[in-house]
């Protein structure tokens, strides 16, 4: 049998056809390497009853995990490897560079592929880019231009705005999957897991040009279920930071045009109201899901702008903030495509 070669991180790995991760669909789903496609040579359940098993006779698990990864490969042969021509090159991990890796790799030279695979696994992987994004954002070459505000003065929208018109952007709120307050998280969506929103937010810096700026947008510690690392917080901290205004009557109608699926789903968003008993009173939910109940839309988010939202953004404000003083402030007076692009030319310029 041929002898598997490895490589260690940092490597270039755009020299590889693909990135095969064998580990579990459990495994793949909690994070994984950026563009790397999941090939399991165990599924989770076979993984589970292997690791079991190998606690009372590993010989046994041995055999049977050798059996069940014989088979998996042969159906990813027939499967999504069966178009590949003779010049793939293949990049196989697994959790530690084990077992799972070495055995799919062995096959896949067997054919007359040239596959690697990463010393260390995944784990290797790991430390790598939480060492690597601690690295580059303890850089004083990273510069990042901080939008703050009030909810509902469209800062995510603005930012979008500044990426289309080629400006550099973080979008944490994107990478968490969270809009970052009770209602953040649109229905029937998950966040990503807190390894799989740290690889993605590498994947980001690392691409970016610390010679130019970075816009991204004041969040809190948290983003849902999602927190900011100590060296990200840091970062933050030491941003320069733009106040961006709208009128409370621009700010209700953006938020109606923002968040379209609680109009359509009333239930699910008064369930998450519940969630402000505690904080708000229940004298204050009700009328909240009163006026859900009835339609009233505007009055509605008018409301929660008011009596909610802005009364946390005040508390943040008196607080000891994360964030110095605004340098500059924007003002929007709609939140329409040619007032979005003009406060971005007006960003880029300060």
């Amino acid at each position: 049998m041929k002898h598997v070669e490895t490589i260690t991180l940092p490597h270039d790995l755009s020299e590889f056809t693909e990135i095969i991760d064998v580990r579990s669909p459990w495994e793949f789903g909690e994070d994984h390497l950026p563009g790397a496609i999941n090939l399991p040579v165990l599924s989770d359940a076979e993984r589970k009853e292997v690791g079991t098993l190998y606690k009372d006779d590993p010989f046994a698990a041995r055999r049977l995990g050798a059996a069940m990864i014989s088979a998996n490969a042969a159906r990813h042969l027939k499967g999504p490897l069966a178009d590949k021509d003779k010049s793939y090159t293949p990049l196989v991990y697994c959790w530690r560079g084990g077992m799972r890796s070495n055995s799919l790799a062995h096959i896949l030279r067997s054919i007359g592929w040239r596959a690697r695979i990463i010393e260390g696994g995944y784990k290797a992987f790991r430390k790598y880019i939480t060492e690597d994004l601690e690295r580059l954002l303890a850089s004083e070459e990273l510069e990042l231009t901080v939008l703050s505000g009030p909810t509902g003065v469209a800062k995510t929208r603005l930012l979008h705005t500044l990426e289309k018109q080629g400006a550099q952007v973080l979008d944490l709120e994107g990478l968490a999957n969270h809009r970052g307050s009770v209602l953040g998280l649109a229905p029937d969506t998950t966040q990503p897991s807190q390894k799989h929103f740290e690889t993605s937010l590498w994947e980001t810096i690392r691409k970016f040009d610390f010679s130019k700026p970075v816009f991204t947008e004041a969040e809190s510690n948290r983003i849902g279920r999602i927190h900011c690392a100590p060296p990200l917080w840091k970062k933050l901290s030491q941003g320069r930071v733009i106040e961006i205004n709208l009128p409370i009557e621009k700010r209700a109608e953006f938020l109606l045009d923002d968040y379209p699926h609680f109009t359509k789903k009333p239930e699910h968003l008064k369930g998450l109201l519940d969630k402000l008993v505690k904080l708000r009173g229940h004298d204050q939910v009700n009328l909240w899901h009163e006026q859900i109940d009835a339609g009233q839309w505007p009055e509605f988010v008018m409301s929660i702008l008011v009596d909610h939202y802005d009364l946390v953004y005040r508390r943040a404000g008196d607080d000891k903030s994360n964030y110095p003083t605004p340098s500059s402030t924007v003002e929007l007076s709609d939140f329409s495509q040619e007032d979005l692009e003009a406060a971005a030319k007006q960003l880029t310029q300060l």
